[in-house]
């Protein structure tokens, strides 16, 4: 869905040139043995009390997935290219958090600090993630932040890329 989403967005932008750069540490949080049950499932199989601690903590993930599973990363060929030691068998927030942090300074604060213009496509808990770390967000508060569908967030930088200015559109 975020790969649609950013193509839709530079269609509507008549910006189908601009160059797109994917990468798995962008992707969506892996529920471990959750992967593949929808939320009415899990509070089923689970107790909902417990399937709402897995989905919205910040430092509790759920049960790891086998790696024998077809649900474990290491087993999907997007992923070919990603050394089997570095995808998880499960996340939380916080986990996510670390993913997400190499690909922000290696990958797109130096194209900040060149004064490029950066718009990142990713799905719901990625962008949580990376909002806990530019808003400084602590880890209790972390937990009710709601993120719109469909709705541009923008950030404004500071020359040490901390954030001036945030807004949505």
């Amino acid at each position: 869905r975020a790969i649609t989403t950013c193509n839709l967005a530079l269609d509507a932008a008549d910006r189908g040139w601009v160059p797109v750069h994917r990468h798995w540490r962008l992707n969506e949080r892996h529920y471990g043995a959750l992967q593949g049950l929808n939320k009415n499932d899990t509070a089923e199989k689970h107790g909902a009390e417990q399937a709402h601690i897995w989905r919205r903590s910040y430092d509790v993930p759920p049960p790891p997935v086998d790696r024998s599973s077809e649900h474990h990363p290491a087993n999907n060929p997007r992923y070919a290219d990603v050394a089997p030691e570095l995808l998880p068998a499960t996340e939380c927030l916080k986990d996510v958090l670390e993913r997400v942090l190499p690909y922000w300074y290696d990958a797109i604060v130096p194209q900040l600090h060149e004064n490029k213009t950066v718009a990142i496509s990713a799905h719901g808990n990625s962008i949580r993630a990376l909002a806990k770390h530019l808003l400084k967000i602590s880890d209790d508060d972390i937990v009710s932040l709601e993120i719109p569908h469909g709705k541009p967030w923008i950030f404004d930088f500071d020359a040490e890329f901390q954030v001036t200015k945030e807004a949505y559109l």
